[in-house]
């Protein structure tokens, strides 16, 4: 199947490759990940199965200020067989989403773990970081602040930059917001990598 690009005038096709970032997904299993993900595509909840591999999708978002980004979205399976091969999928990614269950008590510290590994490696330093606290409509749902806590996120230290977005996959809360956020990490960082490129 052909990219649908051949038919546009040349000048147009260098725009969604330009537009387009690479970001994957990644967090434990049943944290809600594919869920995230199809939210973001159809805008309507897909009753999904565990990732056995990995979910690709190209999705245009529209976000604040009338801005509209094409965002290629990798969506890993998280079980634990699974994990050693997120590197693959966060080398020369723009950004990682990391969804958390925000009821799963008992497996904070294994996501925090995780989320610590993937944030530290030589490939990641200074990849921005959106963590998706997913799950916050249920009753037993920890609050933002517990979950930092839970995450040590501010141990993640000045090089990562990251933001914590409540969410609730199912029906789409916070997921809008928490992508205008990354996108405004991810701006910032390639205008940082730009300078130190400009003064070598």
């Amino acid at each position: 199947m052909g990219n649908g690009l051949s038919d546009q005038p040349s000048f147009l096709s260098s725009i969604p490759f330009f537009q387009s970032f690479h970001i994957a997904i990644l967090g434990l299993d049943s944290a809600g990940k594919t869920t995230v993900l199809y939210r973001l595509q159809f805008n309507e909840f897909v009753n999904t199965v565990p990732t056995k591999g990995f979910n690709s999708e190209k999705v245009k978002v529209s976000l604040g200020g009338n801005r509209t980004v094409t965002f290629h979205f990798w969506d890993v399976g998280g079980q634990e067989k699974l994990r050693p091969l997120w590197k693959s999928y966060t080398r020369c990614t723009d950004g990682i989403i990391f969804v958390v269950d925000s009821v799963d008590v008992e497996r904070m510290e294994e996501a925090k773990t995780e989320l610590h590994k993937i944030a530290k490696t030589y490939e990641n330093q200074g990849v921005p970081l959106l963590v998706v606290a997913n799950k916050q409509d249920l009753r037993h749902s920890l609050g933002l602040a517990e979950i930092e806590k839970l995450l040590a996120l501010k141990e993640l230290g000045p090089a990562t930059p990251w933001h914590l977005q409540p969410s609730c996959a199912i029906i789409g809360d916070g997921l809008g917001d928490g992508l205008d956020k990354l996108h405004d990490m991810i701006l910032k960082r390639r205008k940082v990598l730009r300078q130190q490129r400009r003064k070598r």
